[in-house]
């Protein structure tokens, strides 16, 4: 098996308002769309994320109605304390605020507004690593 592409797909059930979230906040563009569908990018990324609208006839009966939950889009950056004084500046609700762990992952999070929650993080090597 060659793996050419990653994406992620998720059930919401605003379409438009999630991909404007992650278009306006986090650099995606939208590579196509359609009536409960969108497909966002980043050459940075190395996956797209795939917005659903809950309840589509094309999704299988068992998934049509389920939603993005327990799923965290976690996105690992170069300069963590300055993507949250953007988002914050953007007016971005910081729904877990800024903290490390003893394994040295620091991270915060926000959600969209479909309940998505998208996760900026970084690492640091735990203290005698």
């Amino acid at each position: 098996m060659q793996i050419t592409a990653s994406a992620v797909s998720l059930n919401v059930a605003d379409v438009p308002a999630s991909a404007a979230f992650l278009a306006s906040h986090f650099g995606f563009r939208q590579d196509m769309a359609a009536d409960g569908f969108a497909s966002l990018a980043r050459e940075d990324a190395g996956m797209n994320v795939v917005f659903l609208r809950r309840g589509l006839p094309l999704l299988p009966e068992d998934q049509r109605d389920t939603h993005a939950a327990g799923l965290i889009l976690a996105f690992v950056v170069e300069d963590l304390e300055g993507e949250l004084a953007r988002l914050r500046e953007e007016g971005v609700d910081i729904t877990m605020p800024l903290r490390e762990e003893p394994w040295g992952e620091r991270a915060f999070q926000v959600t969209d507004p479909n309940g998505v929650i998208v996760q900026l993080l970084d690492w640091n090597a735990p203290a005698g690593q």
